[in-house]
């Protein structure tokens, strides 16, 4: 790795930041640029893809040549393929005149692919073609083009998902893919975001003529721990927004919770009932309730099969033939682990060949969320809003279960 040529192609193209793996990004790209391999620059959106097809084509023999960056994703489908290869003229309805694409305008140069997982297929087939013998053909015509160009193309989606779904062709990718650059995402890079954020308020400091906003400790913790799903691009405009709105130029962790949007935290699943329906729940007590009747259901019916089974054995075998063993060491005993409350615990059901015995459950569930909700609204003197709150549920799941248990009047 050339240190000194990757601090130079930094300096060049104006990239911030120290990571190893940015480094590594730039030193492919260095090593790729004399040759005219195909190059795929793979990464998230905002991290900064279109610096390194400009690094590749600088550092070539074809920089003295045209660089053409096309957006796949915003050139409609229907025109995308005149756009890239040309018409002729009367071809389609609007083609008034005939046309060169971009790979007759690129020729020696180097065309940049953009969001290439949004090309169509019939496109791409047509890509594919120029890639494997360098010619084409204009939309409309018959006669066959010949273009040498070098092809650079980014993604930030998944191309093998793209694949198995039938949207990307396989044989196309493996062409693009000759050489792999990855560009890190800003969270893989987090040393480098302090030097970001000092960039562009500096920036937008010389701008506007304004003191240049700085970041206290905690907000520079805050910063660094922040996954910035927006990547670059996100930290730019967050530090625009704070350089120009905020009046105070010492940024702490709790100006920048302000402006930064908040994380999605990941809910709990909804269980799935028996009869394949989904069903939601308020919150994890109500989740709690529905585990619990789900175990008490099935201990229920697993005791009625035992006393099913032992009717028919002792209606099948002689009396006076049976000698039941000690009860200590016949008897099946279930219960729930040891941590779960009392109030909850599923009492032992026993049994032996001499005497079946079922013992019901002492305390219902319902019968002491009842009561858990009785002392609630007491001890908050029936503000139900605050009982909600005590018991850990929406105020709309409170009222639903006063209905259920006739607690309305309290």
């Amino acid at each position: 790795m050339n240190i000194q040529k990757i601090q130079e192609t930094k300096q060049k193209f104006k990239i911030i930041g120290n990571s190893p793996e940015l480094y590594r990004a730039i030193d492919v790209a260095l090593q790729v640029a004399s040759t005219d391999l195909s190059v795929l620059i793979t990464g998230e959106s905002g991290v900064g893809k279109e610096f390194f097809p400009q690094i590749i084509h600088q550092n070539s023999s074809r920089k003295h040549n045209k660089y053409i960056a096309v957006n796949c994703g915003a050139i409609p489908q229907g025109t995308i393929d005149s756009e890239l290869f040309g018409h002729v003229k009367g071809s389609f309805t609007g083609a008034t005149d005939e046309r060169k694409g971009y790979f007759a305008e690129a020729d020696k140069g180097t065309i940049f692919l953009d969001e290439i997982g949004e090309m169509p297929l019939s496109t791409q087939a047509r890509l594919l073609r120029v890639l494997e013998s360098g010619e084409y053909l204009k939309v409309g015509s018959s006669v066959v083009e010949k273009t040498n160009v070098r092809v650079v193309a980014a993604t930030n989606v998944d191309l093998s998902d793209a694949i198995a779904n039938g949207r990307f062709r396989q044989d196309l990718f493996f062409r693009l893919n000759t050489i792999p650059i990855s560009v890190p995402s800003l969270r893989e890079r987090p040393e480098d975001i302090e030097l970001l954020f000092r960039k562009f308020a500096y920036d937008v400091s010389e701008t506007y003529h304004i003191p240049t906003a700085r970041l206290t400790e905690d907000g520079k913790r805050l910063l660094a721990s922040y996954p910035w799903p927006g990547n670059i691009r996100q930290l730019k405009n967050v530090t625009e927004q704070i350089s120009l709105l905020c009046e105070q130029r010492e940024i702490t962790a709790d100006i920048l919770r302000e402006y930064l949007p908040p994380v999605k935290q990941n809910l709990p699943v909804a269980l799935e009932t028996r009869d394949g329906g989904g069903e939601s729940f308020a919150n994890e007590r109500e989740i709690l309730y529905k585990v619990l009747f789900e175990l008490r259901r099935d201990v229920s019916m697993l005791k009625e099969q035992m006393n099913s089974l032992m009717d028919v054995h002792t209606t099948q075998a002689p009396i006076d033939s049976y000698q039941p063993e000690p009860k200590s060491t016949n008897t099946i005993d279930i219960s729930q682990p040891k941590e779960m409350p009392a109030s909850v615990r599923i009492p032992h059901s026993s049994y032996n060949a001499d005497d079946v015995e079922t013992v019901e459950e002492s305390v219902s569930i319902q019968d002491n969320e009842k009561e858990l909700i009785k002392k609630a609204l007491l001890r908050n003197r029936g503000r139900r809003k605050n009982a909600a709150a005590e018991l850990g549920i929406s105020e709309r799941t409170l009222y639903r279960k006063l209905k259920l248990y006739q607690l309305e009047d309290l």
